[in-house]
Protein backbone atom coordinates (compact mmCIF):
# COMPACT_ATOMS: atom_id res chain seq x y z
CA UNK A 1 0.00 0.00 0.00
CA UNK A 2 1.39 3.38 -0.96
CA UNK A 3 -1.04 5.11 1.41
CA UNK A 4 0.22 5.89 4.92
CA UNK A 5 -2.96 7.63 6.09
CA UNK A 6 -6.67 7.35 5.21
CA UNK A 7 -7.81 9.13 2.03
CA UNK A 8 -11.26 9.36 0.49
CA UNK A 9 -11.93 6.17 -1.46
CA UNK A 10 -9.17 4.17 0.19
CA UNK A 11 -9.20 1.65 3.04
CA UNK A 12 -9.27 3.45 6.36
CA UNK A 13 -10.00 0.82 9.01
CA UNK A 14 -10.02 -2.92 9.73
CA UNK A 15 -12.47 -4.33 12.24
CA UNK A 16 -12.64 -7.85 13.68
CA UNK A 17 -15.91 -9.45 14.74
CA UNK A 18 -14.96 -12.27 17.12
CA UNK A 19 -16.56 -14.91 19.31
CA UNK A 20 -13.92 -14.45 22.02
CA UNK A 21 -12.91 -10.83 22.53
CA UNK A 22 -10.40 -11.50 25.33
CA UNK A 23 -8.81 -14.38 23.42
CA UNK A 24 -8.52 -12.24 20.28
CA UNK A 25 -6.89 -9.43 22.26
CA UNK A 26 -4.28 -11.83 23.62
CA UNK A 27 -3.55 -13.26 20.18
CA UNK A 28 -3.13 -9.95 18.34
CA UNK A 29 -1.19 -8.37 21.19
CA UNK A 30 1.30 -11.22 20.95
CA UNK A 31 1.42 -11.08 17.15
CA UNK A 32 1.44 -7.33 16.49
CA UNK A 33 2.15 -5.72 19.87
CA UNK A 34 -1.27 -4.07 19.99
CA UNK A 35 -2.56 -2.35 23.13
CA UNK A 36 -6.33 -2.62 23.44
CA UNK A 37 -8.82 -0.22 25.02
CA UNK A 38 -12.51 -1.15 25.30
CA UNK A 39 -15.07 1.66 25.04
CA UNK A 40 -16.75 1.72 28.49
CA UNK A 41 -20.08 3.04 27.21
CA UNK A 42 -22.81 0.41 27.36
CA UNK A 43 -24.13 1.42 23.96
CA UNK A 44 -20.68 0.73 22.45
CA UNK A 45 -21.26 -2.99 23.04
CA UNK A 46 -17.70 -3.86 23.98
CA UNK A 47 -16.13 -2.21 20.93
CA UNK A 48 -12.37 -2.30 21.47
CA UNK A 49 -9.72 -0.15 19.76
CA UNK A 50 -6.25 -1.59 19.21
CA UNK A 51 -3.36 0.87 19.37
CA UNK A 52 0.31 0.95 18.46
CA UNK A 53 1.72 3.59 20.74
CA UNK A 54 -0.93 6.28 20.75
CA UNK A 55 -2.20 5.56 17.25
CA UNK A 56 -5.45 3.62 16.73
CA UNK A 57 -4.83 0.91 14.13
CA UNK A 58 -7.76 -1.55 14.19
CA UNK A 59 -10.81 -2.64 16.17
CA UNK A 60 -11.99 -5.84 17.81
CA UNK A 61 -15.61 -6.36 18.78
CA UNK A 62 -17.97 -9.09 19.98
CA UNK A 63 -20.38 -10.63 17.51
CA UNK A 64 -23.58 -8.59 17.60
CA UNK A 65 -25.83 -11.08 15.76
CA UNK A 66 -26.01 -14.89 15.72
CA UNK A 67 -25.64 -14.87 11.93
CA UNK A 68 -22.53 -12.69 12.00
CA UNK A 69 -19.41 -14.64 11.00
CA UNK A 70 -16.11 -14.46 12.82
CA UNK A 71 -14.20 -12.34 10.32
CA UNK A 72 -12.15 -9.26 9.60
CA UNK A 73 -14.02 -6.44 7.84
CA UNK A 74 -12.54 -3.59 5.80
CA UNK A 75 -13.89 -0.02 5.83
CA UNK A 76 -13.40 2.46 2.98
CA UNK A 77 -13.42 6.21 3.58
CA UNK A 78 -16.14 8.21 1.84
CA UNK A 79 -17.12 11.88 1.84
CA UNK A 80 -20.86 11.15 2.04
CA UNK A 81 -22.04 7.80 3.41
CA UNK A 82 -25.66 8.36 2.39
CA UNK A 83 -24.84 9.22 -1.21
CA UNK A 84 -22.37 6.35 -1.50
CA UNK A 85 -24.89 3.90 -0.01
CA UNK A 86 -27.39 4.93 -2.68
CA UNK A 87 -24.74 4.43 -5.36
CA UNK A 88 -23.98 0.96 -3.98
CA UNK A 89 -27.64 -0.01 -4.47
CA UNK A 90 -27.86 1.60 -7.92
CA UNK A 91 -24.73 -0.27 -9.06
CA UNK A 92 -25.97 -3.71 -8.04
CA UNK A 93 -24.79 -3.98 -4.45
CA UNK A 94 -26.88 -4.22 -1.30
CA UNK A 95 -26.87 -2.13 1.87
CA UNK A 96 -27.21 -4.35 4.94
CA UNK A 97 -26.94 -1.78 7.72
CA UNK A 98 -27.12 2.01 7.86
CA UNK A 99 -26.32 4.69 7.06
CA UNK A 100 -26.12 5.33 10.79
CA UNK A 101 -24.28 7.69 13.12
CA UNK A 102 -21.67 6.26 15.49
CA UNK A 103 -21.73 8.75 18.36
CA UNK A 104 -19.95 11.87 17.07
CA UNK A 105 -17.21 9.76 15.46
CA UNK A 106 -18.65 9.32 11.98
CA UNK A 107 -21.32 7.76 9.80
CA UNK A 108 -21.27 4.05 9.01
CA UNK A 109 -22.65 1.60 6.42
CA UNK A 110 -22.32 -2.17 5.97
CA UNK A 111 -22.83 -3.35 2.39
CA UNK A 112 -22.36 -6.23 -0.02
CA UNK A 113 -20.96 -5.94 -3.52
CA UNK A 114 -22.84 -7.69 -6.38
CA UNK A 115 -20.83 -10.88 -5.81
CA UNK A 116 -21.62 -11.03 -2.10
CA UNK A 117 -18.38 -9.69 -0.58
CA UNK A 118 -19.05 -7.59 2.52
CA UNK A 119 -17.40 -4.21 3.04
CA UNK A 120 -18.01 -1.06 5.06
CA UNK A 121 -18.25 2.67 4.39
CA UNK A 122 -16.97 5.25 6.84
CA UNK A 123 -17.71 8.98 6.68
CA UNK A 124 -15.35 10.51 9.20
CA UNK A 125 -16.28 13.20 11.69
CA UNK A 126 -14.25 13.09 14.91
CA UNK A 127 -12.57 9.78 13.97
CA UNK A 128 -10.80 9.56 10.59
CA UNK A 129 -9.80 5.90 10.89
CA UNK A 130 -6.40 4.30 11.36
CA UNK A 131 -3.76 6.66 12.69
CA UNK A 132 -1.08 4.74 10.78
CA UNK A 133 -1.17 2.61 7.62
CA UNK A 134 1.51 0.54 5.93
CA UNK A 135 3.79 0.22 8.94
CA UNK A 136 4.56 -2.93 10.96
CA UNK A 137 1.51 -3.94 12.96
CA UNK A 138 -0.93 -1.89 10.85
CA UNK A 139 -3.15 -2.41 7.83
CA UNK A 140 -0.88 -2.78 4.82
CA UNK A 141 -2.98 -4.09 1.91
CA UNK A 142 -6.51 -5.28 1.12
CA UNK A 143 -7.46 -8.06 -1.27
CA UNK A 144 -10.80 -8.89 -2.87
CA UNK A 145 -11.54 -12.53 -3.60
CA UNK A 146 -14.41 -12.77 -6.09
CA UNK A 147 -15.96 -15.18 -8.59
CA UNK A 148 -16.88 -12.38 -11.03
CA UNK A 149 -13.88 -10.06 -11.40
CA UNK A 150 -15.26 -8.07 -14.34
CA UNK A 151 -18.46 -7.19 -12.48
CA UNK A 152 -16.52 -6.44 -9.29
CA UNK A 153 -14.20 -4.07 -11.15
CA UNK A 154 -17.14 -2.21 -12.68
CA UNK A 155 -18.85 -1.95 -9.30
CA UNK A 156 -15.91 -0.63 -7.27
CA UNK A 157 -14.62 1.77 -9.89
CA UNK A 158 -18.12 3.24 -10.18
CA UNK A 159 -18.74 3.46 -6.42
CA UNK A 160 -15.29 4.71 -5.36
CA UNK A 161 -13.63 5.96 -8.53
CA UNK A 162 -10.69 3.62 -8.06
CA UNK A 163 -7.91 3.34 -10.60
CA UNK A 164 -7.05 -0.16 -11.79
CA UNK A 165 -3.69 -1.53 -12.85
CA UNK A 166 -4.78 -4.36 -15.18
CA UNK A 167 -2.11 -6.92 -14.38
CA UNK A 168 -2.98 -10.30 -15.93
CA UNK A 169 -3.14 -12.41 -12.79
CA UNK A 170 -3.59 -9.81 -10.10
CA UNK A 171 -5.30 -6.52 -11.01
CA UNK A 172 -4.54 -3.82 -8.44
CA UNK A 173 -6.84 -1.10 -7.11
CA UNK A 174 -5.69 2.40 -6.27
CA UNK A 175 -6.70 5.96 -5.47
CA UNK A 176 -5.26 8.30 -8.10
CA UNK A 177 -2.77 5.60 -8.98
CA UNK A 178 -1.63 4.90 -5.40
CA UNK A 179 -2.26 1.16 -5.17
CA UNK A 180 -3.68 -0.22 -1.93
CA UNK A 181 -5.16 -3.59 -2.91
CA UNK A 182 -5.63 -6.34 -5.42
CA UNK A 183 -8.16 -8.82 -6.75
CA UNK A 184 -8.06 -12.61 -6.96
CA UNK A 185 -10.47 -14.63 -9.07
CA UNK A 186 -11.94 -17.51 -7.07
CA UNK A 187 -11.68 -20.51 -9.39
CA UNK A 188 -12.46 -24.20 -8.86
CA UNK A 189 -9.68 -24.45 -6.28
CA UNK A 190 -11.87 -22.50 -3.84
CA UNK A 191 -14.58 -24.61 -2.15
CA UNK A 192 -18.08 -23.57 -3.17
CA UNK A 193 -19.00 -22.78 0.44
CA UNK A 194 -16.27 -20.11 0.70
CA UNK A 195 -18.01 -16.80 -0.08
CA UNK A 196 -16.42 -13.85 -1.87
CA UNK A 197 -14.73 -11.61 0.69
CA UNK A 198 -12.22 -8.88 1.43
CA UNK A 199 -9.01 -10.03 3.13
CA UNK A 200 -6.93 -7.48 5.04
CA UNK A 201 -3.14 -7.78 5.15
CA UNK A 202 -1.12 -6.34 8.01
CA UNK A 203 2.47 -5.23 7.51
CA UNK A 204 5.10 -6.99 9.62
CA UNK A 205 8.85 -6.82 10.07
CA UNK A 206 9.32 -10.52 9.25
CA UNK A 207 6.66 -12.72 7.63
CA UNK A 208 8.26 -16.01 8.68
CA UNK A 209 8.52 -14.87 12.27
CA UNK A 210 4.89 -13.68 12.23
CA UNK A 211 3.72 -17.08 10.96
CA UNK A 212 5.68 -18.85 13.69
CA UNK A 213 4.32 -16.48 16.35
CA UNK A 214 0.75 -17.01 15.15
CA UNK A 215 1.18 -20.77 15.35
CA UNK A 216 2.63 -20.55 18.87
CA UNK A 217 -0.36 -18.43 19.88
CA UNK A 218 -2.77 -21.18 18.67
CA UNK A 219 -3.42 -19.64 15.29
CA UNK A 220 -3.12 -21.47 11.95
CA UNK A 221 -1.00 -20.86 8.88
CA UNK A 222 -3.29 -21.26 5.85
CA UNK A 223 -0.68 -20.21 3.30
CA UNK A 224 2.95 -20.66 4.21
CA UNK A 225 5.29 -17.66 3.85
CA UNK A 226 5.80 -17.17 0.12
CA UNK A 227 7.67 -14.66 -2.02
CA UNK A 228 5.42 -13.41 -4.83
CA UNK A 229 6.63 -12.12 -8.22
CA UNK A 230 6.33 -8.47 -7.23
CA UNK A 231 8.99 -9.14 -4.58
CA UNK A 232 6.79 -9.16 -1.49
CA UNK A 233 6.78 -11.98 1.02
CA UNK A 234 3.31 -12.87 2.25
CA UNK A 235 1.43 -15.42 4.34
CA UNK A 236 -2.23 -16.02 5.13
CA UNK A 237 -3.13 -16.84 8.72
CA UNK A 238 -6.19 -17.69 10.78
CA UNK A 239 -6.63 -16.61 14.39
CA UNK A 240 -7.79 -19.06 17.11
CA UNK A 241 -11.42 -17.99 16.67
CA UNK A 242 -11.36 -18.56 12.89
CA UNK A 243 -10.85 -15.11 11.34
CA UNK A 244 -8.55 -15.06 8.31
CA UNK A 245 -6.04 -12.32 7.51
CA UNK A 246 -2.75 -11.86 5.73
CA UNK A 247 0.66 -10.52 6.65
CA UNK A 248 3.21 -9.11 4.29
CA UNK A 249 6.59 -7.49 4.05
CA UNK A 250 7.66 -5.17 1.24
CA UNK A 251 10.17 -6.25 -1.43
CA UNK A 252 13.73 -6.91 -0.55
CA UNK A 253 13.03 -7.95 3.03
CA UNK A 254 11.81 -11.13 4.71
Amino acid sequence: MKLDAPVTGGPCWAELGTSDLEGAQRFYTRLFGWRSETDPRQEAGGYTIAHLGDAPVAALAPLYQESQPVAWNVSFAVADADATARLVEETGGKVLLGPMDVFDLGRFVVAFDPGGAAFQLWQAREFPGAGVLNAPGTLGWVELLTRDPARAERFYTTVFGWTVRPLERYPQFGVDGADFGGMITMDDKFPHEVPPHWLPYFAVEDVDDAAATATAARGTVLMEPTSVPEGRRIAVLRDPQGAMFGVYRASGER
